[in-house]
């Protein structure tokens, strides 16, 4: 696999990896049904690696409090919700309504109570700014890829020092702005980053303590 900032991404490779992950990881009827609005309304959806990925990262970091961008119909939600600690609380932003009002139905079928839920429905780019500094453990962005350089900006002020950054779609539908996100994560000196072979990819950084 290509390091971070390389001109090339293997992507076959990456694809190939998360297909093998995919096999062991069945998602129950919660996430299937979420699954399936999505792609009746033509939203795609990250693969169950990616969605383990985020719970497993959410559950190391003892997540009680997680920013998502990207809202679609709820699956990395649950995932998100599973893997953090019992009384966290998600904060999901999503410009359209309707995926939020489908997301608000996964996350009731698989019994998370409403009030660990937020859900904020506007452009992220606007959201972001007004959300607590230092307040989160993880930040989930599946979105336009176009837009990830502006959500890396927020990143450092949002998140706690040792707190996580995920992009997905690392070598999906813009390959190109991937690899400038990539490679501004590279030089800076906020973040250590890792590209891992997960769904389509997933770019990962951990916040740095100031020095």
């Amino acid at each position: 696999m290509a390091g971070i900032g390389t001109e090339q991404i293997d992507a076959d490779g990456i694809l190939a990896a998360a297909a093998q992950a995919d096999a062991y990881l069945a998602e129950d009827e919660v996430l299937r049904d979420a699954r399936t609005r999505a792609a009746e309304n033509g939203l795609t959806v990250p693969r169950s690696s990616f969605g383990a990925t985020l719970r497993f990262l959410a559950a190391l970091l003892d997540a009680r409090s997680v920013v998502e961008v990207g809202t679609g119909t709820g699956v990395t939600g649950v995932w998100l919700l599973r893997g953090m600690r019992a009384d966290g609380v998600l904060t999901s932003v999503d410009p359209d309504p309707d995926y939020q009002r489908m997301a608000r139905t996964a996350y009731t079928e698989a019994g998370v109570p409403a009030n660990r839920a937020r859900l904020i429905v506007g452009r992220p780019i606007e959201v972001l700014p007004r959300l607590t500094d230092g307040g989160y453990d993880l930040m989930s962005v599946c979105a336009d890829p176009l837009e990830y350089a502006d959500y890396l900006r927020e990143a450092p002020r949002l998140l706690r020092d040792g707190g996580v950054v995920v992009f997905g779609d690392a070598t999906g539908s813009s390959p190109g702005a991937m690899r400038a996100l990539g490679k501004e994560l590279l030089v800076s000196e906020d973040f250590a980053a890792v590209l891992l072979p997960v769904g389509t990819g997933l770019l990962a950084a951990t916040k740095r303590p100031l020095r």
